[in-house]
C-alpha cells in the first residue's frame, strides 16, 4: 500500500525549503497595474497576489489594506478561500484512493452507512466520484442553506449531512452536472471515515504540513491569531468591515479553508509539478492529472466549460486554464493554473457580495489572460454591477416620493372637486397602473422567504435582501392603503361631480 504523502519533516517544523528568488518585479508590472486598477474601480479594500512559474514562487504583491487603516496584506496574511477549498478536498480524497482506502466508484454508503436522501434507491447509487464531479443529483440550493446554519457545536457536519435525508434530488443520479456544496461537505465526512482522522486534522497533516502551508487554517479562531485579513461585505457597492462573520463548520470541506497567497502558491507548485513541492510528494502525477481532467460538462449560470475534481477546466481558448473561484460573504478568491505554460496564480480579496461575484471573477480571468500573453477582455459586469447596487437606494427614495405625490394629489382633489378625474381615469391611471408595480415589488419578500434561502441571501447580499424585505413589505401595504385612500377621497358622498 503506497503512502499518500511523503515528507521528511514533521508538520510543525520550520520550513527547510524556499522557492528560488523571484525575477525582477518589472516583469509583472502589467499584472500589478491591472489588479490595482480593477480593485480601485470595484472598491475592494485589499488583496494579495502570488504568481508561480514551474517550481518557484515568482512574484508576490499586496494591495490596499488587510484591515481598515492597516498595511497591505503580506504574502503570509490568511484569507478565507471559499470554494477554492474544493480542490484541496479532492486532493485529500485522491490521496486516500492512492492509499487504497477509498474507491471512487464505490457508493457513498460504503463509507457513510447512514447517508440518505429522500429517495432510498437513489441514496444507494450515489458514488464518491459523482460527489467529486457534482453529478450526484443534489441541488445547488441544498448546499447553500447549511452554510449559514446556526449549529456550530461538535458533530455539526454529520448532523448537517444527515438532514439530507429529507432532500429530494433535483435530477437523476449521475445524469448531469449541478454545482452543490453538499457534495464536497459529504466528501469531507468520507475523508474522515476512510482515514480515521477528522477532516481538519487530515488536511493539516497530509496537505498543509507537507506543502509548508504554515499560514493555513481550518478555523477562523486560529487564523485570527495569525493575522487573518478583515473581511468586508458590500453594502450598495461600498465595503463594510465585518469582523464577526462566521459560517457553519459543516461547510468546511466545501468552502471554509483559510490560507495565504504564499501558502496557496506552494499548493499550485505541487499542482504544476506532478504532486511535488520541494522534498514532499502529496500525490503521484497521474493522480494530479486526474483531478485536473475535464470530466463533465459544467454549464450552469456563469459557469462554463468542464468540471474535474474540485477544478473548472476551460479548454476552449488557445491556452488551457484550470481554475476555481471562492465565494463567502466577506472574502473572494480566484486560483488558476495554466498547465502548458507551467504558470499559476492566486488572487485573494477581503470583500464579497453574491451580485459582485461575476465582476470580481473578471479580475481573475484578466490576470489569466495577461499570464497567457493576451489582453484582458473588456469588463462587462464590473462596469454595471456596482452602480446597479447603488441604484437600489433609489427604490425607497421613489417610494417616499410616490407617497408624497399621492397625498398631495388627494389633498388637491379634496380642495378642488372639479379637478377630480373620471372614474375610468381613476381606475386605469391611479389604481391599476400604480398597483401592478407595487404588487410585483411586494412579491419579492414572499418569494425570498418561501425559497428557504432568506438567511443565506441576507448574509451574501444584505443590501439586496434588505431592500427586498423592507421595500417589498412597504409596497404591499401601500398598494392597499393607496387604493383605499383614493376610493375614500373619490366616493360619491364626498363630491357632486366626476367630470373629466
Amino acid at each position: 500500500m503506497k503512502p499518500s504523502v511523503t515528507s521528511d519533516r514533521p508538520t510543525d517544523a520550520v520550513p527547510a525549503w524556499r522557492p528560488d528568488p523571484p525575477p525582477a518585479a518589472a516583469s509583472y508590472a502589467a499584472v500589478d497595474a491591472y489588479v490595482e486598477q480593477q480593485l480601485r474601480r470595484l472598491n475592494v479594500p485589499g488583496a494579495a497576489l502570488a504568481i508561480v512559474e514551474a517550481d518557484r514562487v515568482a512574484h508576490q504583491r499586496g494591495f490596499g489594506h488587510a484591515r481598515p487603516g492597516g498595511p497591505p496584506p503580506s504574502p503570509q496574511t490568511p484569507f478565507v478561500i471559499g470554494s477554492a477549498t474544493k480542490s484541496l478536498t479532492a486532493l485529500a480524497v485522491m490521496q486516500l484512493v492512492e492509499d487504497g482506502k477509498v474507491d471512487l466508484d464505490a457508493p457513498v454508503q460504503r463509507y457513510l452507512p447512514w447517508f440518505r436522501v429522500a429517495d432510498s434507491a437513489a441514496s444507494a447509487r450515489i458514488t464518491v466520484r459523482q460527489l467529486l464531479y457534482h453529478t450526484s443529483g443534489l441541488s445547488s440550493a441544498c448546499g447553500w442553506a447549511p452554510m449559514v446554519a446556526a449549529d456550530r457545536s461538535p458533530g455539526a457536519p454529520e448532523r448537517q449531512a444527515r438532514a439530507l435525508a429529507s432532500v429530494r434530488l433535483s435530477r437523476p443520479v449521475g445524469s448531469a452536472f449541478e454545482y452543490s456544496n453538499a457534495n464536497y461537505d459529504l466528501l469531507g465526512l468520507v475523508v474522515a471515515a476512510a482515514s480515521g482522522e477528522s477532516y481538519p486534522a487530515y488536511v493539516k497533516n497530509h496537505i498543509f504540513g507537507p506543502l509548508e502551508m504554515c499560514h493555513s487554517h481550518t478555523s477562523r479562531d486560529g487564523a485570527r491569531r495569525d493575522g487573518l485579513a478583515m473581511g468586508h461585505r458590500f453594502w450598495f457597492g461600498h465595503p463594510v468591515a465585518d469582523p464577526d462573520e462566521e459560517l457553519a463548520p459543516g461547510s468546511l470541506p466545501s468552502s471554509l479553508l483559510i490560507s495565504s497567497a504564499e501558502d496557496l502558491a506552494h499548493y499550485l507548485i505541487a499542482q504544476l509539478s506532478g504532486g511535488r513541492y520541494g522534498g514532499a510528494k502529496v500525490l503521484p502525477p497521474a493522480g494530479i492529472a486526474e483531478t485536473q481532467r475535464p470530466a463533465v460538462e459544467a454549464n450552469q449560470g456563469v459557469l462554463k466549460g468542464h468540471y474535474g475534481m474540485g477544478w473548472l477546466v476551460d479548454d476552449t481558448g488557445p491556452t488551457r486554464v484550470v481554475w476555481h473561484d471562492g465565494v463567502v460573504p466577506d472574502f473572494f478568491a480566484h486560483v488558476a493554473l495554466l498547465p502548458e505554460r507551467k504558470r499559476g496564480f492566486v488572487l485573494l480579496l477581503n470583500a464579497d457580495h453574491f451580485a459582485m461575484v461575476p465582476a470580481l471573477g473578471e479580475i481573475g480571468h484578466g490576470v489569466t489572460a495577461l499570464l497567457a500573453g493576451r489582453k484582458p477582455a473588456p469588463s462587462r459586469w464590473g462596469a454595471i454591477t456596482p452602480w446597479a447596487l447603488r441604484g437600489l437606494l433609489l427604490i425607497p427614495v421613489l417610494q417616499v416620493l410616490g407617497v408624497a405625490t399621492t397625498l398631495r394629489r388627494l389633498r388637491g382633489w379634496e380642495r378642488e372637486p372639479d379637478s377630480r378625474p373620471s372614474r375610468r381615469r381613476v381606475a386605469v391611471l391611479h389604481v391599476l397602473l400604480p398597483v401592478v408595480p407595487n404588487l410585483l415589488l411586494a412579491a419579492t419578500p414572499v418569494l425570498l422567504l418561501s425559497s428557504g434561502l432568506a438567511r443565506f441571501l441576507l448574509r451574501f447580499g444584505p443590501d439586496v435582501s434588505g431592500v427586498a424585505l423592507v421595500c417589498g413589505g412597504f409596497a404591499g401595504v401601500w398598494a392597499f392603503a393607496r387604493t383605499g385612500l383614493l376610493l375614500r377621497t373619490l366616493r360619491p358622498s364626498r363630491h357632486r361631480s366626476t367630470r373629466r
